[in-house]
């Protein structure tokens, strides 16, 4: 179709591979602004009657191989050509290419062709019509969806989804990948889509930014970067509280699944969108985050309240694929009655209805169940935990020898000798042992430094923790030490202080090296920015420290000398955006 804008879309591929949903996805979205061009069997009268017997019989058996093309061919013609009101882009489930990779691949099962055969008996068959279809063609932009860029991989996948398969339909389908992959090398398509088994989204949106560029009715994508944590779970277990802690601590959007059906519905001429199937239900779903997410493009984490039905959930999983978190929120029937401001009965009453959509099964396909029968910290931590596994990548942390840090010899002999007490033994007291602060920078100063230690170890340790130290502790002198434990799941839940947090984020940039690290253990790095914003925050409690020295006259300048240096790193100004990799202040430099 050359540079022009995109007047007829096209989009094409194998069975399974989601040209038809994908084609309704941006349908729906365009609204009014695009037409679909209806079904090939809306085209050619005779589709009646071949649909009343068996089809697979008449293509593959009955009817004649010249029969099959002709009523491809007038069909695919007859769309092309109807004109269909409507001021933007007509979209057209299949392009004229496939016309001839449905015909060559039927020759092939039919006549026991090879596929260059099949390509030339297709030749052969289609002539009649080569012009119009020349014509139909040049006015496409086409796009082909490919399952895999092997053809013998793609028929795999395509077959996999289906419940049965004849000898005859799988060979049908091992042709036809044959046949369309000639067409791509062949440069019959504008552009070309590998699925590879991602979600619908994800494909959509890749369809999109291709078309944005063509033509402006077509938006740049399709939730781009956008998290969506589904809240599911019976009536009074703590959903409602799930969400406003979302919202609160982590900056989550909260949107109710029957407002965004409700809309989206009202949009696409919907009077009930409950009598719709349930895929139906999880399209519209989908339909009203894209618009959301569209209009509030500063958004990057939605919660999606409530889930109640399993199969409309499990759609969505399949349309969101790892960009939706289902959070299955599970309480105790006995605990959740008494919630119930209306009482136990209300309760069994919702129950009932909840269960009839199958809203207990979704427990089956949550990513995270949530027990809410503890502590209120207990479920936030939970909570925590959902948002930051998905923000926080993970990293397997490289180590360091003790003797790199430039210490002095009594605290190197402190270091490995509280190493090999707490790791030597056949269960290790500890997953991760690393010096931080001026020891791990190569800026300790004897009598003014502290030895600060940060440890990952479980909390059953702690205990056990105390004999090695105490062991080890005449290694340190006058040195004081500040040892600092955590568990993995605080720092995977982001449960610490903002100095901890920049101590991750160092971590997991690999900026600082732990002396030691369990073997296969991965730790949460957390990004640049959420250290950046944490420290802003903090920067309040040293600012208030360092007033309460100046106060006192003749300042405490080992009190003074941490909320000083922590200032100068976030001040309007300064370093916030170096302090990072590189912390050169002094104690001299705080004088000054």
């Amino acid at each position: 179709m050359g540079d022009d804008v995109v007047t007829t879309l096209a989009v094409s591929g194998a069975d399974n591979t989601g040209e038809t949903k994908q084609l309704g996805i941006l349908a729906r979205r365009l609204g009014p602004a695009a037409v679909a061009t209806g079904p090939l069997d809306a085209h050619d009268a005779r589709w009646a009657g071949i649909k009343q017997s068996d089809m697979g019989t008449w293509w593959f058996q009955s009817g004649a191989v010249q029969e099959v093309a002709d009523v491809l061919a007038a069909s695919y013609l007859q769309r092309s050509r109807h004109s269909v009101g409507g001021a933007g882009p007509r979209l057209m489930d299949r392009g004229i290419p496939m016309l001839e990779a449905s015909v060559a691949a039927t020759a092939a099962v039919r006549e026991h062709l090879t596929p260059e055969q099949a390509a030339e008996r297709a030749r052969e068959l289609l002539r009649p019509y080569a012009q119009d279809l020349k014509t139909a063609e040049a006015g496409e932009y086409g796009i082909v969806l490919l399952h895999h860029e092997d053809p013998a991989i793609g028929t795999a996948r395509a077959l996999s989804h289906e419940t049965s398969v004849t000898p005859t339909y799988a060979d049908y389908q091992r042709h036809l990948h044959h046949q369309i992959h000639r067409l791509v090398e062949e440069g019959r398509f504008e552009e070309v889509i590998v699925v590879d088994g991602r979600p619908v989204v994800a494909v959509q949106d890749d369809l999109r930014r291709r078309l944005h560029v063509r033509t402006a009715l077509v938006p740049a994508g399709c939730l781009p970067g956008v998290r969506v944590v589904a809240l599911g779970g019976m009536s009074e277990s703590g959903k409602s509280t799930a969400g406003e802690y979302l919202r609160t601590r982590h900056r989550h959007a909260r949107l109710k699944i029957g407002y965004l059906i409700e809309e989206a519905a009202h949009r696409a001429g919907v009077d009930d969108p409950y009598a719709l199937a349930p895929v139906a239900r999880a399209e519209l779903i989908v339909d009203g985050l894209d618009r959301y997410a569209a209009a509030h493009h500063f958004l990057d984490h939605i919660t999606l309240e409530f889930l109640h039905e399993f199969d409309a959930t499990a759609e969505l999983r399949r349309m969101l694929g790892d960009q939706l978190a289902i959070a299955y929120i599970e309480t105790a029937a006995e605990l959740r009655a008494r919630r119930g401001t209306a009482g136990p009965d209300d309760v069994v009453l919702r129950d009932e209805v909840k269960a009839a959509r199958g809203a207990a099964q979704i427990v089956t396909i949550a990513d995270t169940v949530v027990d809410n029968n503890g502590s209120r910290l207990a479920l936030e931590r939970q909570l925590d935990r959902i948002t930051l596994d998905a923000a926080w990548p993970t990293v397997a942390p490289a180590t360091t020898r003790v003797n790199a840090l430039g210490l002095p010899v009594p605290l190197e002999a402190f270091l490995t000798a509280l190493l090999h007490r707490t790791t030597s033994g056949p269960e290790p007291l500890i997953d991760l042992l690393a010096v931080t602060g001026s020891g791990a920078r190569g800026k300790y100063q004897h009598g003014w430094s502290d030895l600060d230690v940060f440890v990952i170890a479980e909390p059953d340790r702690t205990t056990a923790l105390r004999q090695p130290l105490t062991e080890v502790q005449s290694e340190l002198g006058e040195v004081k030490l500040g040892l600092t434990v955590l568990s993995q799941a605080e720092c995977r839940a982001g449960a610490v202080t903002s100095r901890l947090l920049h101590v991750l984020t160092l971590l997991g940039a690999g900026s600082l090296l732990p002396l030691w690290a369990r073997p296969g253990l991965t730790i949460p790095a957390p990004p640049l920015a959420d250290d950046i914003a944490a420290s802003l925050e903090a920067g309040v409690t040293s600012a208030i420290e360092i007033r309460r020295q100046i106060l006192k006259g003749v300042p405490d300048l080992r009190a003074l000398f941490k909320p000083a240096l922590y200032a100068d790193r976030i001040r309007p100004g300064g370093r916030v955006d170096l302090w990072y990799l590189k912390d050169d202040l002094t104690v001299t430099d705080t004088h000054r």
